[in-house]
């Protein structure tokens, strides 16, 4: 009861005194003077004015009442400082020498950076074995011999220096690591070979160049780095570099040593090279460089022309231009692996037994598609044609380019040649070339009903063929008369030169094919066969000759042109054909 009691009085109390605590007004207490606070506003200000000052350099305020008073002067004038030239040597000394000696690589910085190369590489592939399942073990050291990788990039600042790097048996160290487990090990590898061999560095030493070169090649630089490009993913962006260095490796090399490339392309890289043009996917760079490394290698080397018809190659070729028949590059690099592509195909044709795999595979069909379609793939398709049907093996061809209507698509051409624009790579002149040597190779290789097919077109709306063929014959003619004048005029200003004789009337008789006189014979040729060849109308003849003495000129002309080619057939074909063909050729101008 009075623990209650005592309760109830505790809450009266505590309501007492809030009641009280709510009604109490404290008594108005005088304001605080108003100097006070002026005073403390000015010693803040005084002291943010001080902080200032201090931070420009002014010891007080007063130093900045003088200087806003003190009325201003003008500066005096300095005079000019004067430096002699021996300072000034001094300087451009110091300037040029900035680089610190540590900058500066030398036999004993080299040794140092291989020595640590070679042990880091040795302690990587020992913790690899050691612990082949935990990456966590081997990832340092990992990342220690990408670094040092990095760092040996200094040596191709000092190609002198490459006969030491070779001596030092770097180069087989730095090639077993292209099988390295780790990709990113062998991609640095491939970037750092591809500088070694940049051949701007090379040229700067021919001694360097030639150490490195016999090391690389020693050791099977090219199947290993064939081997390293079947294992690249070029889904992921390092290694579609690394194989983009890869083919830069081999261009580089083929430039140096141009005798590799059979080996190159035996050791697998041909295969490689098939197998990336085959694969389906968007244009990209590496395709662009693949396309490129494919003419390099089949330019000069009759060898990988052969190899390339037995890995189905003249296939690919197709299939991959076949594409180009109804559409049009969409780039200029495009365009340009479209180019590279055909160059590849006449280059493979050069061996014969190509020329049937491309009639095998219908080749025939689709350059004529390809002329007929009017798209940027028409030049390609003519110098094709002009591969597949010139000399004695492309008998075949030729016979069979007729019965496929290929007639019907060369003529045009024949008879308006395309203006040249900017999207059309061909000349006017090339363009002309390309269609007379098809003309021209028909009319040699054709019997039976295609030769009488191929004569009638001459004679069809009143011989306007034949008028074309003359025109052109003037024109050219025309052309090769300039070269002949200039030549002329070459000859009397040199005299008294020692030149070999054989060797300048060699060297004119080329200035003057190039200067027209090609197409001029092929001309003429074709004049030969439609007027003397037999099969042909007389009214050809007739025409020719009716032509001729309109516009002044003559058969003995042409008698002339035909005899010097007779005696400038080339190496095409064994040395029979070119006999017959001699023979044949002579005969013609008898008749004619």
């Amino acid at each position: 009861m009075k623990s209650k009691r005592r309760q109830r009085r505790n809450c009266v109390v505590w309501k007492m005194d809030i009641g009280e605590l709510l009604s109490y007004k404290p008594p108005n207490a005088p304001k605080r003077p108003q100097d006070e606070g002026d005073d403390d506003d000015d010693n803040r200000n005084d002291y943010e004015r001080h902080r200032k000052y201090r931070k420009i350099g002014l010891s007080s305020s007063s130093d900045v009442d003088k200087r806003k008073r003190a009325p201003k002067e003008p500066l005096p004038e300095e005079p000019p400082v004067q430096v002699s030239e021996e300072e000034k040597d001094k300087i451009l000394e110091l300037v040029e020498n900035e680089e610190t000696d540590s900058d500066v690589l030398d036999e004993s910085t080299l040794k140092r950076m291989v020595l640590l190369f070679e042990k880091r590489a040795l302690k990587n592939q020992e913790m690899r074995i050691k612990f082949p399942d935990m990456p966590e073990k081997f990832m340092e050291s990992e990342l220690e011999l990408h670094e040092i990788i990095q760092e040996l990039h200094a040596i191709t600042t000092v190609p002198d220096l490459y006969p030491l790097l070779v001596e030092l048996q770097a180069v087989p160290s730095l090639l077993e690591l292209l099988a390295h487990e780790n990709t990113d090990i062998a991609v640095s590898v491939v970037d750092l070979l591809q500088e070694l061999t940049d051949v701007d560095i090379l040229h700067e030493s021919q001694e360097g160049a030639d150490a490195l070169m016999d090391a690389l090649l020693q050791h099977q630089v090219c199947a290993l780095l064939v081997q390293n490009l079947e294992r690249l993913d070029e889904s992921v962006k390092e290694e579609a570099e690394g194989v983009h260095n890869t083919l830069a490796i081999f261009e580089n090399l083929s430039e140096c040593r141009p005798e590799i490339c059979p080996e190159a392309a035996k050791q697998g890289l041909l295969a490689w090279v098939l197998k990336r043009l085959r694969a389906k996917g968007p244009f990209d760079a590496n395709k662009l460089y693949t396309s490129e490394v494919l003419a390099i290698i089949l330019q000069q080397h009759p060898e990988n022309r052969q190899l390339l018809g037995d890995l189905d190659g003249i296939d690919v070729l197709l299939q991959q231009l076949a594409f180009y028949k109804r559409h049009d590059p969409t780039s200029n690099e495009e365009n340009e692996m479209m180019e590279n592509l055909f160059n590849c195909l006449c280059s493979s044709l050069m061996y014969a037994p190509n020329r049937e795999r491309f009639l095998r595979g219908e080749g025939l069909q689709l350059m004529n598609l390809m002329l007929r379609e009017k798209k940027l793939s028409r030049n390609g398709s003519l110098k094709v044609l002009d591969h597949a049907m010139s000399g004695p093996d492309g008998k075949e061809n030729c016979n069979k380019f007729v019965d496929i209507l290929g007639l019907r698509t060369i003529f045009p051409l024949f008879m308006k040649t395309p203006k040249k624009s900017k999207r059309r790579t061909l000349t006017v002149e090339e363009h002309e070339e390309h269609v007379v040597s098809i003309i021209s190779s028909m009319l040699r290789n054709c019997r039976g009903p295609q030769r009488q097919r191929l004569l009638n077109k001459f004679t069809e709306n009143d011989h306007e063929k034949v008028d074309r063929l003359l025109e052109l014959h003037f024109k050219y003619l025309e052309k090769v008369e300039q070269v002949d004048n200039m030549l002329e005029m070459q000859r009397k200003s040199k005299e008294d030169s020692d030149d070999d004789e054989e060797e300048r009337d060699e060297a004119n008789y080329l200035q003057r094919l190039e200067g027209g006189l090609f197409t001029l014979q092929l001309v003429d040729y074709i004049i030969l066969e439609i007027c003397s060849g037999g099969g042909g109308p007389p009214s050809v003849k007739q025409r020719v000759t009716q032509i001729l003495n309109l516009r002044g000129g003559s058969l003995k002309t042409i008698r002339h042109v035909m005899r010097e080619y007779a005696g400038n057939l080339g190496d095409t074909g064994d040395s029979d054909w070119k006999e017959q063909e001699q023979q044949h050729i002579l005969q013609l101008v008898d008749k004619f």
